[in-house]
Formats: C-alpha cells, structure tokens, sequence
C-alpha cells in the first residue's frame, strides 16, 4: 500500500474544508477501510515508520490510529494494528445512486419530468409568475405591519386550518371572484396545491381505489395519486376539456376525479359550462368527488373567467384547490383547499392528526394583502403584462415557426402548448433546448398511461416581451433540427 499517495490524493466529502494532517489521516484510513482497499486483517505501519514515510508527526499517526480503534474499523494486536476482521469483508464502495433508491420506498421513486433547474431563470418555463414584476416593498410593509401585531400567544403552532382571517378573506374573495358558495369554516389553508392533493388523495380514497386524472395532465397531481397507492386511470381531454365516456362511468367509476377546467394543464382548453353540469351529474350519480384545481383562472383573456364547478350548484361534490404561487410568488408557500360543508369537520379532525401549521404572519399579511385591494390591483397589472407577452410569443411562434407547429391554450393562464409533427420526438428536443437555457416541457411526459401527444408546453410570464424573439429562434432551430434528423434516420 503506498500510503503517501494515499495521503496526498484524499478528497474528503466537503472538499472546500481545510483539514489538520489528523483528521486527514484520519479520513484517508478509514475511507481505505470501508472501500476495501485495506482489506481485513492487513497490517499497518508502526506509528514511527507511517510518521517518517508522511512526513508527520507521530502523534498524528497516534491520533488516526486510537480515533479508527474506537470505531471498530481497526485492532491492535500486541505492538501491531490491524485492519479489524470482518468489519470490510464483502464490502465496496457503493453506488450513491442505487444505494439511495433501495432506501426509498417504491410508491416514492416517482420522478416527474424535468428536472428543477435549482431556480435559476430560464426562458419559458411552465407555472412561475413574473417574480420581477411582484410589488416587493408593498408586501414587506404587510409582513412588516403582521408582525407588529403578532401575540407571543401566536408564535405557538397554529390552528391546522390557518389564520382566521386569511380564511375569511379568501371565502369573500372566492365567493366575489369565482362565484363560489361557501364560508370561512370550508377553508383550509396549506403549503400549495401539491400538499391540498396529498390531503385529499389520503383522505378521500383508500389503497387500490380508482381516481381519474386528466390525459394528458399535472404531473404532481399523478405523482400525489400514485403515491396513495391509488389507481389512477387516465381521462382524455378535448377541446371542453375532460371527456369521460359512458363506459368510464360505468365500468370504471372512480372515488373522485382531479380536473383542471379553469386552464387544462397542459392544452389550455376551457371546460365549457356544459361539461361542467355534466361532470357534476355524473358524479352525483355514481358517489363521485370532483377536485377541481382552478388552475390560472385569473388571467382568461377571452372574456370574463368562467364560474367556478364548485358554486354552479347548491352542495356541489367539489373540492375547490387555489394556491397564490402563480399570482404571488412560488416561495410565499400558501394555498388552500375549500372542501363541501359535509366534509369541513371531518378534515379539520384529520389534519389536526399530522398537519401542523405555523407561519401566521405571512397568512396575516396575505389576508391584508387581499383586504387592502392590493391582490385585485396586482392581478390587473399582471393580466395586461401577460396579454402582452402572450402576444410577442405567438406573433414570434408564428414568424419562425410557420405551419410547422399548431398552438394550443393560448387564450388564457400564463403557458401556452405547441403540437409538434409526428416525425419529432419531443424528450429529444427538450433536452436540447434545456442546454440552450430554454426549458420547454415534453407533452409526452404528461401522459398518464399512453402518449397521446407530441409536444412542448411554454411558459412566458418570465419572458419579456421584446426577448421573445431571441429565445423562439433558439426553439425554432431545435425543433427543426431536430425534424430534419428524424427525417434522416427514416
């Protein structure tokens, strides 16, 4: 063994660390153990002989040594230490990769596409508000105010449903906004919408149990069913929205259905007042819940938005989701679910189980936020920002693009989805455009059991408006390279 380019080649885990000689020794002996590269019962050096060949002092060899006994990786043997026996036998360096998905559960090794890109800006990315165009100062000034009139009683853990007067402002916001029918006490305030489909997807189907989902659809909403240990079965969508045949009611009858019917993620269709009755019949009909996720209702260019499924009718079987992510910001955390009265005491018992809250003073700054006319005056600017971006977007996708794409969902939200031609493939182009700093989401990823689409979805709050054409000459050179190869190769 030559424990001097040992020595000198160690790495350790954190290498921006500045280690002593003792605990360098330390690191490259025990690493040498655990990979194998001292086997079991090899000898070492005496503490001299190591000291003199690395040029240290002995009593850092003593250090390493004594520090290696204590934890069992070594044994001392009369004037010798020895690797200790057993303690490497059959042992290797592991991959880090594998090692972790056996320590996750199966329900868990879900890995939705694409991966994060840690935060940093990328052009069209899907579901981010423009964060630069957030009233900053105005915000800190409610957290500000919040937090002067914040009790010591209130530093406690909170009530699992949220700040009373958070919920209260959201229900007078929904019921003037959306048109819903409910009061205070349906509200549950969450972390997202992710979190209100965890709750729900616990709490409303056993294991087993068949729920529909959009096709294609939300990821996480798949993600959160999947992970229940639910059967989730996929729905095609059309230009209404959701489409549920006959024979999904009858032979298929699920436990609820999640739907997107404000902005279908990711085709952009609207639902249609009719298949909104429709789907809330049926549902009564067979014992059916609706999770109807209100995804990007604030920003419909086409008129008004349309009235929310949950108040269209008295005690409809509705579970309202809303989250501030999208009109807000991503990091303010808060959403919240609106559930039928029937089911507000039942939820209220099962959270205070395992769902602990916290943060009032950023639910207390919210609830003055919407009070204040702040929320109403923010969406307004954001509607015409977002008209206009849409705007350059199409005109661009249209300039370089031509015929060669069709485009879906540009009437409403802040995403719009473009249909590729079959001969591309739409995993391939997205991830080169991600090289590019572009990140357009592959429709076929989105599909919860069979692709039915061939696509990339694009997102443009962030994008403005007199950039959109640079960034849609790198999409445009993509795609058609990435049609001439496919081309090609047929």
């Amino acid at each position: 063994m030559d424990y001097q380019l040992l020595f000198d080649q160690y790495q350790p885990a954190h290498s921006g660390l500045r280690l002593s000689q003792q605990r360098r020794l330390y690191g490259c002996l025990r690493e040498a153990i655990l990979n194998g590269h001292l086997v079991a019962d090899a000898k070492l050096p005496g503490t001299r002989s190591l000291a003199a060949e690395l040029n240290v002092a002995r009593n850092t060899v003593l250090y390493a040594y004594e520090q290696l006994v204590t934890e069992g990786l070594l044994q001392t043997q009369g004037s010798s230490t020895r690797v200790a026996k057993g303690v490497c036998a059959g042992r290797h360096l592991v991959d880090e990769a594998n090692s972790a998905t056996r320590a996750i559960s199966t329900r868990a090794q879900l890995t939705p596409w694409p991966v994060d890109p840690h935060g940093a800006f990328t052009a069209f990315m899907p579901g981010v508000p423009s964060l630069a165009d957030f009233p900053l100062p105005l915000w800190r000034r409610c957290v500000e105010r919040s937090w002067r009139k914040l009790s010591h009683k209130q530093l406690d853990y909170a009530d699992v449903a949220g700040e009373p007067e958070l919920r209260s402002a959201i229900a007078d916001h929904l019921t003037t906004t959306r048109g819903v029918r409910c009061t205070a006490a349906q509200i549950f305030i969450t972390d997202g919408t992710q979190q209100s489909l965890g709750i729900c997807a616990h709490a409303l189907a056993n294991a087993g149990n068949t729920v529909w989902i959009e096709n294609p659809g939300y990821g996480g909403a798949f993600q959160s069913l999947k992970a229940a240990e639910l059967h989730v079965r996929g729905i095609a969508v059309d230009e209404q929205g959701i489409a549920p045949s006959e024979s999904d009611w009858n032979n298929f009858p699920p436990k609820f259905i999640y739907t997107t019917p404000s902005h279908q993620f990711p085709l952009g269709s609207v639902m249609s007042i009719e298949r909104r009755m429709s789907l809330i019949e049926s549902a009564q009909r067979v014992g059916a819940l609706i999770i109807e996720d209100d995804y990007d209702s604030e920003f419909r260019r086409d008129g008004p938005p349309l009235p929310a499924m949950q108040g269209l009718v008295e005690d409809a079987p509705v579970i309202y989701l809303g989250t501030f992510s999208k009109t807000l910001f991503p990091a303010l955390r808060i959403g919240f679910m609106l559930v039928p009265k029937g089911l507000a005491t039942a939820f209220y018992g099962m959270l205070r189980l395992g769902h602990l809250r916290g943060r009032s003073a950023d639910q207390l700054a919210l609830a003055e936020f919407l009070r204040a006319g702040h929320f109403a005056q923010h969406l307004k600017k954001m509607r015409r920002l977002y008209a206009a971006r849409r705007d350059a977007l199409v005109s661009a996708i249209e300039k370089y693009l031509g015929d060669s794409v069709t485009i879906y969902g540009g009437s409403s939200g802040i995403h719009l989805t473009i249909a590729l031609a079959e001969q591309c493939n739409d995993l391939v182009i997205s991830q080169a455009l991600l090289a590019q700093g572009v990140y357009a989401q592959p429709l076929s990823k989105l599909a919860t059991d069979k692709v039915l689409r061939n696509g990339l979805m694009l997102g443009y709050a962030q994008v403005d408006a007199i950039e959109m054409d640079k960034y849609v000459q790198i999409l445009a050179q993509v795609i058609k390279a990435g049609t001439v190869c496919a081309t090609t190769e047929t």
